[in-house]
């Protein structure tokens, strides 16, 4: 009896301790970004800004009673279905995330949603995944975006191309959900300003030569060409193809397309083009470019803020829940994210966490003016720019 006793003892204390160690294992947050494919350029500076602010919450001390919080990569690949839902079956049953920052682009993150979110029940915030048709998407209430729907884009290019005196433009777009989605919000929108939108032709990715779609879009004419594509693959191949023909000489550039590697590339053979991605002048942007000083990426490269906002709503919500089950905390993310409730900015994650662990309300700010309207999605601010000398520069914010 007294083994008996021993034996049943020290298996108690055994469950103890490994009960023990479990609550105390890291809280995980996918980080599934389109590390390579048409947007690895963006994905490298996005990702590090949505960690900044999981390391922030983790060094706060104050996450979930001190729990320590981890990033762990996928790739989505930004344009592979099959990848994408890989990737996150990966991080969802094997990893055991608690929730997933991401994905980079819309096709990927429809599949994820389809195939992994729902049947897992797990929270997934996109940073940029700007598809309208994702404003409508069936997600159980655990899809988010921080990222503004294109829709709103689309009526913001139709206003800088009426506003600048440009009635006519040529319009090619990537041949995937984000690009049709767009290229249909800026027709629509441009057209009913009264503008002409000459001809529409899709492009392919990974294509070496697109003479062709430049040569179908030039014989019907029009001032600029607007370039819904992504910046490392078909839409920086098609104005290869339009500055070699001289077919056009500005462009339109929406927020897959604009980025340092294509002015890095291209130079002041750009200047006069357009460019347009979310972006705000609230004190919050100012916080989180200096939180990103010294740095590997800067705190306004573009979608950074989104990425730091998509990892820091998570983890809030998750502190006002207190708990890390996505169908307990996807509840509280309206609550954390507007208000009622003191303001919080980049760098201020612990100052939150303080006051949801001691009951109180917050309205987070973050780096994007951060405002949640249903289904999901942020209202959302955009930044237009203008290429000068080569470089991107801020012209004003809509």
């Amino acid at each position: 009896m007294k083994q008996l006793s021993a034996i049943l003892l020290s298996a108690a204390f055994s469950t103890v301790v490994a009960t023990g160690a479990l609550a105390q294992d890291p809280v995980k947050i996918g980080m599934m970004q389109g590390f390579t494919g048409p947007t690895e350029s963006l994905v490298k500076p996005m990702a590090l800004g949505g960690e900044m602010a999981i390391k922030e919450v983790s060094d706060s001390g104050v996450f979930l009673g001190g729990r320590e919080v981890v990033s762990v990569r996928g790739d989505s690949t930004c344009i592979d279905a099959g990848a994408a839902t890989a990737a996150a079956e990966r991080l969802v049953t094997s990893e055991g995330v608690h929730g997933i920052n991401g994905a980079t682009c819309s096709g990927a993150t429809t599949a994820v949603l389809n195939n992994v979110v729902r049947a897992n029940g797990i929270v997934m915030i996109s940073p940029s995944a700007t598809s309208p048709a994702l404003s409508t998407i069936e997600d159980g209430g655990y899809f988010f975006r921080t990222a503004p729907s294109d829709a709103r884009q689309g009526q913001i290019i139709a206003d800088i191309l009426e506003r600048r005196g440009i009635g006519s433009a040529a319009l090619t777009y990537t041949n995937n959900d984000y690009g049709k989605g767009l290229a249909d919000a800026i027709q629509a929108a441009f057209e009913a300003t009264g503008g002409e939108i000459t001809a529409v032709a899709a492009h392919e990715d990974g294509k070496a030569d697109y003479s062709a779609e430049i040569g179908t879009l030039a014989s019907a004419g029009g001032e600029v060409l607007i370039v819904a594509g992504y910046l490392d693959q078909g839409g920086k191949g098609m104005i290869q193809a339009a500055l070699d023909t001289g077919a056009f000489s500005k462009f339109v550039l929406p927020d897959g397309m604009v980025g340092e590697a294509l002015t890095n590339h291209f130079g002041e053979a750009l200047d006069g083009s357009i460019g347009t991605n979310p972006g705000t002048d609230s004190p919050g942007a100012s916080m989180l470019a200096e939180l990103a000083e010294g740095k590997d990426f800067k705190g306004d490269d573009p979608y950074v803020p989104e990425a730091y906002d998509a990892s820091a709503l998570i983890l809030l919500a998750m502190q006002a829940a207190d708990s890390t089950d996505s169908a307990v905390y996807k509840d509280k993310m309206f609550d954390v994210a507007n208000a009622p409730g003191e303001k919080i900015y980049p760098g201020e994650l612990a100052k939150g966490l303080k006051i949801l662990a001691e009951g109180g309300e917050i309205d987070y700010v973050g780096g994007t003016a951060l405002e949640l309207i249903e289904p999901g999605e942020s209202a959302g601010s955009f930044r237009e720019t203008e290429v000068k000398g080569g470089k991107f520069e801020t012209v004003m914010y809509h």
